[in-house]
């Protein structure tokens, strides 16, 4: 199917965020233990990414694992650390191939040593790729990050780099860790959940939502094609009127 020719490109997200939910369900469903769900979820990170590269959209964030996720059962958790090492390693070469930069927001340092040094080297070898920046939160919590840019703000503050009456809307922007990412325009999540889940809180304040109850397992380039043209039917206002917007337009 050729999506290209049925989507406008100039209402295009800039930045669509993904929280990939159902990975556990999928697997039960086969009879399967929870890991086999994770692995099988590769396939639909792959179209995913491929999509947003045929389509124009320049980033791409996929919740990936969250702070919360370190509570679950120490098999499945060491299962995931293992499954993100030989992805990352496996995948290298089609992000070169395709001209994807991959970038990761979290608390990183809590990963394992060797995801962590895999997660860098990949990062390293793709950091001058343009076409899509593919973003993995990896040990990320939407509250924890605000909760350090606090701190790193009020560290400016005390010691007088900073004044009470600079802080805007910018300065908090770059304390996040999503600093050099657009603002998201799109959130779609998988398996009929509509939670956030302590994901992007702040960077999704204006963003369009689209639950699908396809678990992400099955999630393929045509849910996607769905999204984007449910997205691209709704009027984006911004806190102003339609008629405001029908005079911006024309």
């Amino acid at each position: 199917m050729d999506y290209t020719s049925k989507i406008d490109p100039n209402k295009l997200p800039k930045h669509v965020a993904v929280i990939m939910d159902g990975n556990g369900r999928w697997a039960k469903k086969q009879g399967m233990a929870r890991i086999f769900g994770h692995k099988n979820a590769i396939k639909s990170v792959r179209d995913t990414v491929e999509f947003a590269a045929e389509i124009g959209i320049k980033a791409l964030t996929l919740y990936a694992f969250s702070t919360e996720n370190w509570n679950r059962p120490k098999l499945e958790v060491d299962g995931l650390m293992s499954l993100l090492i030989a992805s990352l390693k496996k995948e290298l070469p089609t992000f070169q191939e395709n001209n994807i930069k991959l970038n990761a927001i979290g608390n990183l340092s809590s990963l394992p040593k060797k995801a962590f040094k895999a997660l860098n080297e990949v990062i390293e070898e793709t950091k001058t790729n343009t076409r899509v920046t593919l973003t993995l939160a990896l040990s990320y919590g939407s509250r924890e990050e605000i909760v350090n840019a606090v701190r790193n703000i009020s560290k400016k503050i005390v010691n007088n780099d900073l004044s009470i009456e600079e802080i805007d809307e910018n300065i908090i922007n770059n304390h996040l860790y999503t600093v050099s990412l657009p603002e998201v325009d799109l959130v779609i999540r998988t398996s009929g959940e509509q939670r956030i889940s302590n994901f992007l809180l702040w960077q999704i304040a204006y963003a369009e939502f689209h639950f699908t109850d396809v678990l992400w397992p099955d999630f393929r380039k045509n849910d996607f094609y769905k999204a984007i043209v449910e997205y691209q039917s709704r009027e984006r206002r911004f806190g102003k009127t339609s008629e405001q917007i029908e005079d911006l337009n024309e």
